[in-house]
């Protein structure tokens, strides 16, 4: 039979909550002070507390109290890790006040066995005295026994103590000296419990054996002090220091001395012409760790794990480090910070955090106290470095000539594959002015990127944004007749803006701005990602968090997405309105094309309007166009041609002068002027439908305006359905129209009768 059966035959089965007590208190509904009084007694008996919890349980009971006091324990942990972490500055505040304390009492307590042995002494010589004048008539025998019996054998062994002392003293035998001065406190001790000496030779001999203490002390702490003392010496003289009983002094001394050496080194380092930048750093990193972690070798050595001197030591290695930090940040950093220079920046920081990294075994972490000390200086770097940004691409767009190509030779490869083929084949075509900035933003992120600790992935990622914007700002007043974003260009120091005068050089500032957005830019912020491709020798992130990151970078490249739109609106609207008005600035596109045409008695000829024919024109350019420069984002093409042909029909559907004079003027629409008018929205149905850039959006626009045309004529009393042709007449000459602009138009005479719109009937 089973232990759990057997338990259960010999007593009535409980409830978990019953037999273990409270079950709110397992059930966590108390909070953990209130859980943890029990254990805080005084009184507190583990055994008897197991004993009354597990009498009257069973093998499962016993097993949820298990569990519930390891999680307990854990909660405790955790509660008094939280509590040293908030009060760790007062913690070794106290501790240090506590040692310097213990050093004070240790001096009084010499000094009031000093004060005392002159009170006893001086006791004992009135006693003395009155012994005299009671038998000042005893004969001169009895006078001279107790004389001889004064110069005892204890009173001539003190006086050949004290010399041998200080021939020890004088002679620098620390280890036999400690050993004598031992000798002497405890024949003190004897002494005194004997009653072999008289009270003053007791404080005769007690006052020089402190004196003679105090100054091997002194004489120790000398050697401490001296730089040439280290090693196996600085670890003895500290040692026999802390025997003296002078803890506290002897760690200080101790640290001191680190601090001392280490300054020489440094000046003299810094005196030196041989070292300069990353070498300089490196050096001088190497030995200040070194330093520190030698020191805490040695207190750990002397005085072990002892809470008072171990919060004494990370006070020490923290303030060395700061002076450390602020020693390059004067010489090094700053200079570098206000020139941009990031790459300096971030490599002196992975310096020190590398030499950092050795100590943390010896529980100095110290690499928080670097990144403190060095944020600044990378905030400033960095800012410094998105300006420099700006200004390059500002200067080179100055002078570019918008033409795409390949990265010059030697420039910083896209691709980090070792691949040739596939660098070669992932190199992107941008104009001048882009390849720097995306080679500057390639460099900001790779720099920045190792600093993971920094967390400057935030504002470095918002700063490309700001960036970026500024650098679509240009591309906007690149284009002719742009002057809406002038304001934008305050920042920097040359707004002068080469003209894209063409329209390849019009479609590559959009070609430009969609390959940094679409791909440049966001693939290099993936080096900000903590599991990437260059930073595998970092500690990785959990899976969860490196997670969490994306949405941050889709938003943010949404947001550079949203940018180039900003651009493609302006181009389209650029060539809108080339289209829609002449170079005097009177409108191409009114009215009159169609309330004219039922003044003839004549059938036209149709074919679509002139201005729809320079749309189609244009449009088919531009496809050739981006067919060139946007391979493999043949989607950003599509909506280039998309928005540029929505541009101008809402434009049309939303020109009041257009339908006012159409609905309301002086010359109504009649049956001819809506046949054309049918025919042109027929018309740029069929080529933006073969051309495959026919939004919905756009169809039905276009809908809705034919209808309105429509409803124009029959207001007018005129069957608008009876006057027009069948649809079919409609797309058979718009795609008459599409051939003979295109070029590609082989037809006969029987095709032209088709022209005509009862050639059908």
């Amino acid at each position: 039979m089973s232990i759990t059966s057997i338990v259960t035959t010999a007593q009535p089965r409980t409830s978990v909550s019953s037999s273990i007590g409270d079950s709110a208190e397992l059930e966590g509904n108390l909070t953990l002070s209130d859980r943890l009084k029990a254990f805080k007694s005084s009184q507190f008996d583990p055994d008897a507390y197991v004993t009354s919890k597990s009498q009257h349980m069973n093998e499962k009971e016993i097993r949820h109290l298990c569990s519930y006091l390891v999680e307990l324990k854990k909660a405790s942990a955790e509660e008094m890790r939280r509590c040293v972490y908030a009060n760790y500055a007062a913690f070794i505040r106290t501790s240090k006040e506590i040692s310097v304390l213990e050093g004070q009492l240790l001096s009084m307590r010499n000094l009031l066995a000093t004060q005392s042995a002159l009170v006893q002494g001086l006791a004992e010589g009135a006693r003395i005295d009155s012994l005299f004048a009671v038998t000042e008539d005893s004969d001169d025998d009895d006078i001279s026994s107790l004389k001889n019996e004064g110069l005892s054998n204890m009173e001539n062994w003190s006086v050949e103590f004290l010399e041998t002392l200080e021939v020890l003293l004088a002679e620098r035998r620390v280890d036999e000296a400690l050993a004598a001065l031992e000798e002497g406190q405890n024949t003190v001790r004897e002494a005194k419990h004997r009653c072999t000496l008289s009270r003053s030779a007791i404080f005769s001999l007690q006052s020089a054996i402190s004196e003679q203490r105090q100054k091997l002390a002194d004489q120790l702490a000398g050697t401490i002090c001296q730089p040439s003392t280290r090693g196996v010496e600085l670890r003895s003289a500290v040692l026999a220091l802390k025997k003296l009983g002078d803890g506290p002094r002897s760690h200080t001394l101790l640290l001191k001395s680190h601090h001392q050496r280490l300054q020489s080194y440094v000046q003299s380092l810094r005196s030196s012409s041989s070292l300069s930048g990353g070498a300089l750093t490196a050096t001088v990193s190497q030995l200040v760790f070194s330093t520190i972690a030698q020191a805490a070798r040695d207190s750990l050595a002397v005085f072990g794990e002892e809470p008072a001197y171990s919060s004494e030591l990370v006070t020490w290695a923290v303030k060395e480090t700061e002076d450390f930090a602020l020693l390059l940040e004067r010489h090094i950093l700053a200079s570098a910070a206000a020139a941009g220079g990031l790459r300096v920046v971030t490599e002196t920081i992975q310096i020190c955090l590398g030499h950092c990294s050795l100590l943390e075994a010896r529980g100095l972490a110290l690499s928080p106290v670097i990144l403190r000390s060095f944020r600044p200086s990378v905030e400033h770097a960095l800012s410094a470095y998105l300006k420099r940004i700006e200004k390059s691409s500002a200067a080179l767009a100055a002078a570019d000539d918008w033409l795409l190509a390949y990265p010059p030779s030697g420039a910083r490869p896209f691709s980090s594959t070792n691949s040739l083929n596939t660098a070669v084949g992932s190199q992107p075509k941008l104009s001048t002015s882009a390849h720097k900035f995306n080679a500057l933003v390639q460099e900001l992120l790779e720099d920045i990127g190792p600093l993971e600790n920094l967390k400057l992935d935030g504002p470095a990622l918002d700063g490309v944004f700001q960036a970026f914007n500024s650098y679509v700002s240009l591309l906007i007043n690149a284009l002719p007749g742009s002057t809406e974003n002038e304001e934008n260009l305050e920042g920097f120091t040359n707004k002068i803006v080469s003209m894209a005068e063409t329209e390849s050089q019009q479609v590559a500032l959009l070609a430009n701005a969609s390959l940094l957005a679409d791909e440049l830019l966001p693939r290099a912020a993936l080096k900000l990602l903590p599991l990437s491709s260059n930073r595998m020798e970092m500690t990785p992130r959990r899976a969860s968090d490196r997670q969490n990151r994306f949405p941050e970078q889709r938003e943010w490249k949404r947001k550079l997405q949203r940018l180039v739109d900003r651009l493609r609106d302006s181009f389209c609207r650029t060539h809108a309105l080339d289209i829609i008005f002449t170079e005097d600035g009177e409108i191409r596109l009114n009215a009159e094309i169609y309330t004219c045409m039922d003044e003839s008695m004549e059938e036209p000829e149709w074919f679509p309007s002139p201005i729809f024919q320079e749309l189609f024109i244009k449009l088919t350019r531009m496809a050739n166009i981006a067919s060139d420069m946007f391979v493999g984002r043949e989607r950003f093409a599509t909506i280039l041609l998309m928005r540029l042909t929505e541009t101008v029909i809402l434009w049309l559907a939303d020109d009041q002068s257009f339908w006012a004079e159409i609905e309301e003027g002086p010359k109504p629409l009649g049956p001819l002027g809506l046949q054309q008018f049918y025919l042109d929205m027929e018309f740029v149905m069929l080529f933006s439908s073969q051309g495959r850039y026919l939004s919905r959006n756009l169809q039905q626009v276009i809908k809705n305006i034919i209808a309105r045309a429509i409803e124009v004529v029959a207001a007018t009393g005129i069957d608008p359905y009876s006057v027009l042709p069948e649809d079919d007449w409609f797309a058979e000459i718009a795609q008459i129209a599409i051939k003979m602009l295109s070029g590609k138009a082989t037809f006969g005479d029987d095709e032209e009768d088709v022209i005509s719109p009862t050639a059908s009937v």
